[in-house]
């Protein structure tokens, strides 16, 4: 599943972007927004695998927040005038729609951006001492902060490395999340939360801490 936002201020434009979305089986809508501003506080706080952007928006333009506002979620502009077509693409959006437009359009967009995440590297380098170990990030069921080494834990073996949990997270897939300051887990890899405790799939019990917690369950539960 996709999931998405909205960032359009027209209400008609609202409407028709929730209807597609809606009847599309592969995106999930969290979350519709009228301006950047509130759009970007939610973004720093959530993540998402795609954005929906319309250029011509009150207080920051949709350019603006692409030159400023660093994501890793793919994006789809959509706006009534084709004059910045040939900009947007120097930031690395997946397409451009131009007003009004089909359903089939929106779907050949959504088809790019399905393509990407199907061709994504699945796999991570370990180091660990003078070997690097090729893992796939599926095998991974979480990563624990251990001195001044990473611990990788998978249902075969652990892994010792000297990748900091921030390296981690900058190169691990949207399946990943932080639960604790000493904790990533993979969230296929979770049976259960409970109280302040994630139960994984390898039968061990990890802390969930409080300021984690609620991103956790709103994004995965």
């Amino acid at each position: 599943m996709i999931t998405c936002v909205i960032i359009e201020d027209q209400p008609p434009a609202q409407r028709i972007l929730q209807k597609y979305i809606g009847d599309s089986e592969n995106l999930e809508l969290k979350n519709t927004f009228s301006d950047v501003i509130k759009a970007q506080e939610y973004l720093t706080k959530m993540t998402v695998d795609l954005i929906f952007l319309d250029i011509h928006l009150p207080k920051i333009s949709g350019i603006d927040f692409l030159k400023s506002f660093k994501t890793k979620s793919g994006i789809i502009l959509t706006t009534a005038f084709s004059d910045y077509a040939l900009e947007s693409y120097e930031y690395n959006v997946v397409d451009y729609l131009l007003k009004p437009f089909s359903f089939e359009r929106f779907n050949q967009a959504i088809s790019k951006l399905v393509v990407d995440k199907e061709f994504d590297d699945p796999y991570v380098l370990i180091k660990s001492g003078y070997d690097l170990i090729k893992l796939n990030q599926n095998e991974i069921i979480f990563i624990k902060a251990d001195g001044d080494y990473t611990e990788i834990t998978t249902l075969e073996k652990n892994y010792l490395s000297t990748d900091t949990l921030k390296q981690w997270l900058e190169v691990l897939n949207q399946n990943f999340c932080q639960i604790h300051r000493s904790f990533i887990v993979n969230t296929n890899k979770f049976k259960k939360v409970s109280g302040n405790q994630v139960f994984m799939s390898n039968s061990d019990v990890l802390p969930i801490g409080r300021v984690y917690k609620k991103e956790f369950i709103e994004r995965f539960v």
